[in-house]
């Protein structure tokens, strides 16, 4: 059996698998995201249009479809349009904060709603607050939470004024 070197990334190419988005089967080419390389790996695979869950980055790799692309935002040159500024101004009563990747109850209960909203059918319905903990906290990947809430009195966060 051939060794490779564990800071080596070994990239698969998974089974054909029915795709939720055309009526056609889909493959993804994924590695796993492990050791002291881990960051660095994914800022360059994500350049590359992969995508990351938790210590898997994967892309599509479809025969003869590319039709799905990952989106990549230049945040300085970024001007939101106008249907964005309507949503903004809507959702002025909530602000978000950056928290380390420390899961809590309040986080896996927002989640399990989630999931059993849009995803009940999903690979992920079946996750328990040990397999969500470890997703958030488990990471070879610098990561963080934005966690989102509502601002007012209860809160400590003062609603801004419309501008």
């Amino acid at each position: 059996m051939t060794q490779h070197p564990t800071e080596t990334p070994q990239f698969y190419l998974t089974a054909p698998a029915p795709c939720r988005t055309f009526p056609r089967a889909e493959r993804k080419v994924f590695t796993h995201l492990v050791g002291d390389r881990a960051s660095a790996l994914n800022d360059i695979l994500t350049q590359g249009g992969f995508r990351r869950s938790q210590n898997i980055a994967y892309r599509p790799a479809c025969d003869g479809c590319r039709s799905c692309i990952s989106v990549r935002v230049i945040v300085d040159a970024f001007q939101p349009t106008g249907s964005m500024e309507r949503v903004i101004r809507r959702n002025r009563d909530i602000a978000g904060s950056e928290t380390s990747a420390s899961p809590s109850s309040d986080q896996y209960s927002l989640f399990r709603s989630y999931l059993d909203a849009r995803h009940a059918e999903g690979g992920m319905a079946d996750m328990t607050v040990l397999d969500y903990a470890m997703m958030v906290g488990d990471s070879h990947v610098d990561t963080l939470v934005v966690e989102y809430r509502f601002r007012g009195p209860d809160t400590g966060m003062k609603v801004p004024s419309c501008g």
